[in-house]
């Protein structure tokens, strides 16, 4: 091929891109090339974008201990095939940015979670359909046994039986079938694919019962598919007996009682007494009989036919295998003139397990469909963290959904939500929960919520938890100011940003002053919907100062020195942290929660309770407490922070 025209138009970047990507299979393949799909754009503008930081902290598809487990692909996998499989979790790794394209998966979904017996006839069909691109790919790159070959058979024929489950008459399909699910049944059914149906065919008759793993090993061709194949096997395997045919053949015809012997000198051969060997030698029987070794008491002979089937047996089992070799690079270069076919037929089981698999999570979780559009909503009631409401039901116990509603055009909500409340109490778990219902929905997912409406977006961001990078010269506290920076230099008006704890890895009023500041930019800068969980409760102000800023908090009780914790969010700031009933809990030794408890009294009777902002020696923040305000006058990046000289 001398052009790319034909897939498309390409810069000259992709071009290199895809040169580079041929030179390397070429190398690491050692000439053979693997059944590849025609190259296709899939830019940032197609998919939402998540940094890598965001990836790790979200536990996407491994959790922070790399292992799937604890994993958001781990709790909503139902998949049966290992191309559903790899579909599902690239799917969760790319969500869609197109409502349209989003919604279509999201009617298969809904489709197959009405209609349960399909949902379950197809998943009983799939458990037989095994890795059909996996398996082509090793038969393209010459690596392929007999069992791809078998793998494909498999797959085809579990193809065909699922498109007769939906054909059958009554069959309950209705309402009919999404697009996506027709389109996915047509490509695996055999009828509408001639050159798949001879294929198929030709793996039928072929294919023995007891497959070896390669071709190299032979005894996968099954009987009566080849003629000369099929004597080689007899020479191979029944030479006993066609050596007792051929000995009373010679007895018969000569006269004279004989027997054929085989040693590692003469091969075989035809042994008799002296005395009747004198026939053997004398004509006409001479002519047959070739004489070659006398002993004492034996005469041995040979014959043309004797010695042609000494040289056949020796080199049957030879013969046999250079056959298979050859019947098997027969069915393997059709294997690759049907890739294309092939994989088509893979994708499309893929689709069908992926959408099957979510509706039986859905089932099984309470999911609801999510409604996308183009605005700039985030309205969730009712929301769960799907990964931890599963460890906590197998504990027994119940996980206590929240909502969360937030806007960009402060409609349906604020455009940012501070979240205070005590450790343990829920603040990551809850930031968390909302940002991967906004992967599940536009990955094409059910979520686990009440209700759920969502205008799509186009980056999402995460900085949560505490981590160094040693190896690149960062403390904690550098690794999380470089990860707030990329949020604030990318974040968008149709971006999702959850922060948890900004500024907590220095000191107390420089940490405030970054939250304070972050929360600003990200309120009148990025302008973008937002999350921001922290200790500083004095930033709870700036739902008085900010047009668009709401206070959530995570609620809790003490009882009897005790703390409750009721995992709820609820309207405004929490009043204090607990964070001397948190070392409790945990265990630190009673003599120190003591005295941490005498300490704490101390200071707040000597900060005459008020708030830190009022002590801090480097800010004045005049707090005003009430409805209104005249916005026009809090201009300045830091608003109503005022140096003092």
């Amino acid at each position: 091929m001398d052009t790319l025209d034909g897939f498309g138009q390409f810069s000259g970047a992709e071009v290199s891109a895809l040169g580079l990507i041929a030179a390397h299979l070429e190398t690491t393949q050692a000439g053979k090339t693997p059944a590849l799909s025609p190259p296709r754009r899939s830019g940032e503008a197609d998919v939402m974008t998540i940094d890598p930081a965001t990836r790790a902290s979200l536990e996407i598809e491994r959790s922070l201990s790399g292992a799937r487990d604890g994993s958001l692909l781990a709790v909503i996998d139902r998949t049966i095939t290992a191309p559903g499989a790899r579909l599902l979790a690239a799917r969760l790794a790319r969500p869609l940015l197109d409502p349209d394209l989003i919604n279509a998966r999201l009617d298969s979904v809904a489709w197959f979670l009405a209609q349960r017996t399909s949902r379950e006839d197809l998943r009983a069909s799939l458990r037989g359909f095994g890795d059909m691109a996996r398996a082509l790919s090793r038969l393209a790159l010459g690596r392929g046994g007999p069992r791809d070959l078998a793998g494909l058979r498999a797959g085809l024929s579990a193809g065909e039986t699922l498109c007769a489950q939906f054909a059958r008459p009554g069959s309950p399909l209705t309402p009919a079938p999404p697009q996506a699910i027709i389109q996915a049944l047509e490509a695996l059914n055999l009828a509408e694919h001639p050159a798949l149906v001879d294929f198929k065919a030709v793996l039928d008759a072929g294919l023995g019962e007891d497959l070896p793993l390669q071709a190299r090993d032979g005894g996968f061709v099954a009987p009566g598919v080849h003629a000369e194949l099929d004597q080689a096997r007899a020479l191979r395997d029944d030479s006993r007996r066609v050596i007792l045919g051929l000995e009373a053949q010679l007895a018969a015809d000569s006269g004279v009682a004989l027997k054929i012997r085989h040693n590692a000198v003469l091969g075989y051969f035809v042994e008799t007494t002296a005395k009747a060997a004198e026939p053997l030698m004398a004509a006409p029987l001479n002519a047959t009989f070739i004489h070659r070794q006398t002993l004492a008491n034996q005469v041995r002979f040979t014959t043309v036919e004797l010695a042609e089937l000494d040289a056949r047996i020796a080199q049957a089992g030879e013969r046999a295998l250079a056959m298979e070799v050859v019947i098997f690079e027969t069915w393997r270069q059709a294997a690759i003139g049907v890739a294309d076919k092939i994989q088509a037929a893979a994708q499309a089981a893929a689709i069908l397990d992926v959408a099957s698999a979510l509706a039986e999570w859905a089932q099984d979780a309470g999911a609801c469909r999510p409604v996308l559009d183009g605005s700039t909503a985030f309205d969730a009631v009712g929301a769960r963290h799907p990964v931890v409401e599963a460890a906590v039901k197998r504990q027994g116990e119940a996980f206590t959904p929240n909502d969360c509603r937030l806007d960009g055009e402060g409609q349906v909500g604020a455009r940012l939500a501070i979240v205070t409340g005590p450790n343990m109490a829920g603040k990551s778990t809850f930031l968390r929960q909302n940002a991967l219902l906004a992967i599940l929905a536009q990955a094409g997912c059910f979520v686990p919520a009440v209700s759920f409406r969502l205008g799509v977006v186009d980056r999402l961001f995460s900085r949560v938890g505490a981590g160094d990078d040693l190896a690149r010269g960062r403390s904690t506290f550098m690794a999380e100011m470089v990860e707030t920076a990329a949020i604030l230099t990318q974040a968008t008006p149709r971006s999702l940003v959850i922060l948890d704890e900004i500024g907590r890895g220095t000191a107390t009023y420089d940490g405030l002053a970054i939250a304070w500041a972050c929360a600003e930019a990200l309120h009148e800068t990025n302008r973008c919907r937002g999350l921001f969980a922290t200790h500083y409760h004095e930033l709870a102000v700036l739902e008085d100062r900010l047009a668009h800023v709401t206070n959530l908090s995570l609620k809790a009780k003490e009882w009897n020195g005790d703390l409750i914790f009721l995992h709820e969010t609820r309207p405004g700031p929490a009043d204090r942290s607990y964070g001397v009933q948190v070392a409790k809990l945990a265990g630190v030794p009673p003599a120190v929660v003591a005295r941490a408890r005498e300490v704490l009294d101390r200071l707040e009777r000597e900060a005459g309770a008020r708030p830190i902002w009022r002590a801090c020696p480097y800010f004045r923040v005049p707090y005003r407490r009430r409805r209104g305000l005249d916005l026009a006058r809090w201009r300045s990046p830091w608003l109503s922070l005022t140096p003092t000289v």
